[in-house]
This record gives C-alpha cells, sequence and structure tokens, in this order.
C-alpha cells in the first residue's frame, strides 16, 4: 500500500514537471547565451555551483529526454551538456577561466530560459555604463532649466537674426524717404525745394493773390524744367535748373489757360531756352563765360515790364 502512494506521488510529479523541448546557442564576443525552451510555463528552483572550471545548474521539476553536449570555440565557454537526472536536469558548462559568471533569468511568460555567461570586468562596465545613465537623468530631473551649450547658440543665432531684419528695415524706410522725396535740394523762390502742383481748374484762372501755385510744367531734361507760375495777380515764366534758376517773363494779360497754349509759347523761346541750357551744362573751368551769360539773362529779366 505504501509502495503504492509512492508510485502514484512519482507519477505526480512527473506529470507536473516542464519538459525541455529545445536549446540553442548564441556566441557572441563578449557573451555566451543558452536559450532553453519549456512546453509549460517553468516556475521550477534553479540552484548554481562552481567547480574550479565548471559551472553546474541543476533545474528542479524540469525534463529533457536525452544527454546532450556542446562544444564550442569561444574564449568565455568551452562546452556545456545538459543530463536528465532524477528529479532535476543538470548542466555543466566548462569555462576557460574563474572570470566567467552565470546569469539565469526566465522569459516573461515562463516558455523560456536564458543561461547567460559573461565575464566578470564586462559584467561591471555595463554596471558602470547603467549607474552613470542613471546618474545623467538623476541630474537632469534635478536641474531641468539650465542652459546648455546648443541652446546658448540658438539663441544667439535668434538675436543676430532679429538684429539684422530690424537694419534692414530702416535701410529700407531711409531708401524710401529718399525715393518719395526727390527735389530735396532747396531753391532760391521755395523754401524746401519747388512745390507740387496743386489740382488746376481746366479754365487756367490763377491762383489767389497770396498764394504761389504752378499754372503749367514741362521737364525739359532730368534736371531743368520750366516753370509757370501764378502769384498776386502776375503770372511768372521760369527756368529751374540745377544749379541756377532764371526768370524769363512776366505776364499780366495774355496769359495761356491750356497745355497747348503753353507748348505754342515756348516754342517761341527756343533760343533762350537752349542758351540756358548750355549754361546748366557748361564745365567750371569756362566760369566767366557762365557770369557772363547769367548776367545777360539777369538783365533781360530786369527790363521785363510789370
Amino acid at each position: 500500500m505504501n509502495r503504492f502512494f509512492l508510485l502514484l506521488l512519482l507519477f505526480g510529479t512527473t506529470l507536473l514537471a516542464s519538459n525541455i523541448l529545445s536549446y540553442n546557442i548564441y556566441d557572441r564576443t563578449d557573451r555566451v547565451d543558452v536559450m532553453l525552451t519549456f512546453d509549460t510555463p517553468y516556475h521550477g528552483k534553479i540552484l548554481k555551483s562552481r567547480f574550479k572550471s565548471k559551472i553546474v545548474v541543476k533545474l528542479y521539476d524540469a525534463k529533457i529526454e536525452s544527454s546532450k553536449i556542446k562544444h564550442l570555440s569561444s574564449h568565455i565557454l568551452k562546452s556545456i551538456s545538459i543530463n536528465p537526472m532524477d528529479g532535476y536536469t543538470q548542466i555543466v558548462a566548462s569555462v576557460p577561466t574563474d572570470d566567467i559568471m552565470l546569469k539565469a533569468s526566465r522569459t516573461a511568460d515562463a516558455y523560456g530560459l536564458r543561461l547567460r555567461f559573461v565575464k566578470k570586468s564586462a559584467l561591471q562596465t555595463a554596471s558602470q555604463i547603467k549607474q552613470q545613465a542613471f546618474e545623467s537623468v538623476s541630474t537632469s530631473k534635478q536641474f531641468p532649466n539650465l542652459p546648455t551649450k546648443q541652446g546658448s547658440d540658438i539663441s544667439t543665432s535668434y538675436y543676430i537674426v532679429v538684429t539684422l531684419l530690424i537694419i534692414a528695415v530702416i535701410v529700407m524706410l531711409i531708401l524710401k524717404r529718399k525715393i518719395t522725396n526727390p527735389n530735396h535740394q532747396k531753391n532760391w523762390l521755395f523754401k524746401g525745394g519747388v512745390p507740387k502742383a496743386p489740382k488746376m481748374k481746366n479754365t487756367g484762372a490763377a491762383a489767389s493773390k497770396d498764394e504761389v501755385s504752378i499754372r503749367f510744367q514741362k521737364r525739359l531734361d532730368e534736371r531743368n524744367s520750366v516753370v509757370m507760375l501764378d502769384f498776386m495777380e502776375h503770372s511768372y515764366l521760369l527756368l529751374l535748373g540745377e544749379h541756377n534758376n532764371i526768370l524769363l517773363e512776366k505776364f499780366h494779360d495774355d496769359v495761356p489757360t491750356t497745355q497747348s497754349e503753353f507748348e505754342t509759347m515756348l516754342s517761341t523761346k527756343n533760343s533762350e531756352l537752349e542758351q540756358f541750357l548750355k549754361v546748366e551744362q557748361t564745365p567750371s573751368s569756362k566760369t566767366q563765360e557762365v557770369e557772363d551769360l547769367l548776367r545777360t539773362f539777369s538783365q533781360k529779366a530786369s527790363n521785363i515790364p510789370d
């Protein structure tokens, strides 16, 4: 009867044990991994022991059908054997030096078991790297707002770009002001330059007594123009140049009222206009000739009747 219970107990233990279906060896430069695969999740006890150049692992409640042995040409693991024993499976690994260590770990679903053989020096190096990474993360959490060199470089570049944009806008505004005010040179007749022509009626009526207005104007070239002004009760025909301004004629009656009449009147004064342009284009070396021509214009203007 007692024998029957013992046999039944052994049979139940055998049914509860996990079978080793396969094993795979992965030989790498810094480690050797032995992967065991079970038919059911393995939760048995694992015992490790060392005898000089051998590492022995006992897997309780694990079975294998037959013994397995594998020889390797590795500097970490020479050979490994897996043998079925009574109530457990024994794994014997032959290592070349005492510097080799074993780490055993199950997979998440417990269907696999990894036996990793690695050198102590490599294990310590990996541990130091992890520790340094942990300290770096801890430091960044404690001081999250400390500026870095990269951020400083980005900030400097940003300020440089903004400064250049501001300078460009200022230069554009200055150029725009100069372009929109081309008549920036002062004139003897008008303070601040030649005034813009006001809106005129087609009747050609004279301006009010206390205002100066442009009745007609015509550009002779890029730097010279002829203008008819209305002031008080008279109209004046002027030649405006870059360096000189000449009064050609004074009108009280018979004032042109249309642009065509104005241009017809100018056609009768071609000789004076050409002479004026010669004065404007005369080189500075011929100063005496210029003064004589200007004096002639002045005398003629002074003899214009009121």
